[in-house]
């Protein structure tokens, strides 16, 4: 009965994908009130966070980006085209899934981010802190791969 009780919980706190996801007039969804948020594309001091920007073409940007989304810990892409990535991120012990979309900007150089939660209200910095480590990664990976040896 216990074991149960905790696989009802643990697969609750999964939720479900939100319908919100995906571009809509050039943009990702702005965040919600709640501080489980963050964005490149909102104003708002306590959900703003900076793009990644892009110094090679933005293609390749995208594959990179690829790159390190999927070599993440309990990370899954659910979504990658030229344009547009969605990620779904699986905490290890509550098994609560975060939802991390991106958005090539070409003409500003830039690729747009957008992590959230799916429950609760707080993710205790948990999407800042993700969304950092992929913008130091972005830093440290060269932009092209070096040349193959002969």
């Amino acid at each position: 009965m216990i074991a149960l009780s905790c696989a009802l919980l643990f697969a609750g706190c999964t939720g479900t994908r939100p319908a919100t996801l995906g571009v809509r007039d050039g943009r990702l969804s702005p965040c919600p009130a709640s501080p489980n948020c963050i964005s490149s594309q909102d104003s708002d001091a306590g959900h703003s966070v900076e793009p990644l920007h892009i110094a090679g073409p933005p293609l390749q940007a995208m594959e990179r980006l690829k790159l390190i989304v999927g070599g993440m810990k309990r990370a899954k892409i659910i979504t990658g085209t030229d344009h547009y990535l969605h990620a779904e991120f699986t905490s290890a012990l509550f098994r609560f899934v975060d939802d991390v979309e991106f958005l090539l900007d070409e003409k500003n150089r830039v690729i747009h981010v957008r992590s959230a939660s799916r429950v609760g209200y707080s993710d205790l910095g948990v999407n800042r802190k993700r969304v950092e480590a992929i913008g130091h990664a972005w830093n440290i990976l060269p932009e092209s791969p070096p040349p193959a040896r002969p």
